[in-house]
């Protein structure tokens, strides 16, 4: 009897032992199933907000906006820590013909913010080794003029390409809708000099961007549009952002008025993409702003190349990195914003990278509110306090700029 009951122990010992060698086995396993998910997110984990945190903010906060920003306002304003939304508000009209109001899933047209998107598109592309940064954009656009220019300095606007805006009419008539595509054509079939020699100066251009994207086709075989969808906004779960190729201008989309609310109509510019043609929400930029931080969602080689400024000749707090504008002053944290401003839309978009904040503020009918956000930024850190726009930054002015084409466009006029 004693015999059998030690047996009996002893198989209720080894099934014991089994069974918690069994269970540490799918425990263990869950945890680095659990480990594996969150490397392969491409959302970071951020430390938890800390519970003090929106006591001592909310208030100044809330009296910027109510104060500087709400009077008049149409549109979106967000403020994040740690990725978790702290203020956020959504005021007027996206588009008055169909009584359409703005809230928090309203796309709206960001201007040159979308440069963000076609930085981070370009930016994956070279982290997957399917563009180089510093090859030059004939091997990728082999039909172009232009010599010595690489993705690079497309990026950080340093190539002396010539802005497409400031095409005469005699070029490009306003009622033909321009694309990405004609701009190349035109900059070789009028063999427009560059401004400067590549590499030697900045100068902010829509060009650059409009090439990039055309780049990130050329490589993916894929529209632009389409690409952005499925390298960003589906895998960062962007559902209210879509980039317009001009085939969906029309009245029901979010329009944008100008200060005393009247219709700004669509251009013949409005179908080129990359430097402009995001819609997109706060939201959505916020969960943008929250991959960057992510080693997964982009490399960290690559994002240091993005987050340094490229531009030194002149003495300054403004500088650009890749995509991104910058604010830089010694002794003070540096700050990354991209402002846009394109027919009656206005906006920034701003990330306070050494904090973790994130400030939007969108608008589709017209205003300098928008560009007052910086001020908030002194609220978190020390953070250099300039105005967004900075008039002695892009130093090839718009009236030397036409000349420039003109010079070319019609050489007899100029002798």
């Amino acid at each position: 009897m004693i015999q059998r009951m030690h047996v009996s122990w002893f198989l209720l010992s080894c099934l014991f032992v089994l069974f918690s060698c069994e269970t540490n086995v799918k425990v263990a396993q869950e945890n680095d199933l659990q480990a594996e998910e969150i490397r392969q997110s491409p959302f970071p984990v951020f430390n938890q907000l800390p519970e003090s945190f929106v006591p001592r903010y909310y208030d100044s906060i809330s009296y910027f906006y109510r104060e500087r920003i709400a009077p008049d306002f149409n549109g979106m304003f967000l403020v994040s820590k740690n990725g978790e939304i702290v203020y956020e508000r959504y005021k007027g009209m996206a588009n008055h013909q169909y009584n359409k109001c703005i809230d928090k899933h309203t796309p709206l047209h960001v201007a040159s913010i979308s440069k963000v998107v076609t930085a981070v598109v370009i930016c994956k592309l070279a982290d997957s080794g399917e563009l180089t940064l510093d090859r030059d954009i004939r091997s990728y656009l082999p039909e172009i003029m232009y010599e010595g220019i690489t993705v690079r300095m497309l990026l950080n606007h340093r190539s002396g390409i010539p802005y497409y805006g400031y095409f005469p009419y005699s070029v490009w008539p306003t009622e033909k809708m321009l694309t990405n595509q004609k701009i190349v054509q035109l900059l070789n079939q009028y063999k427009m000099p560059l401004y400067f020699p590549p590499n030697t100066q900045f100068s902010y251009c829509n060009t650059n961007y409009a090439l990039l994207a055309l780049i990130a086709e050329r490589i993916s075989h894929k529209k632009f549009p389409v690409l952005a969808r499925e390298m960003i906004f589906e895998p960062l779960g962007m559902n209210d952002s879509f980039i317009n190729d001009g085939s969906q201008n029309s009245d029901s989309l979010s329009r944008s008025y100008d200060s005393r609310n009247r219709l700004e109509p669509f251009t013949n510019l409005d179908g080129v993409y990359g430097d402009k043609n995001l819609y997109t929400t706060a939201r959505d930029l916020l969960k943008l702003d929250k991959a960057t931080y992510s080693g997964f969602f982009l490399s960290d080689s690559v994002k240091k190349e993005m987050f340094r400024g490229y531009s030194y000749e002149r003495k300054g707090k403004s500088n650009y990195g890749l995509g991104y504008r910058m604010r830089e002053e010694q002794g003070k944290s540096t700050l990354f914003f991209h402002t846009g401003w394109w027919h009656g839309n206005t906006g920034c978009y701003a990330s306070l990278r050494q904090d973790t904040i994130c400030m939007v503020i969108i608008s589709n009918h017209y205003t300098r509110k928008v560009f007052a956000i910086n001020r908030l930024s002194t609220l978190f850190g020390r953070y250099p306090y300039e105005p967004l726009i900075d008039p002695k930054e892009n130093y090839i002015g718009p009236n030397m700029a036409k000349m420039h084409i003109d010079q070319a466009v019609n050489p007899k006029k100029h002798g």
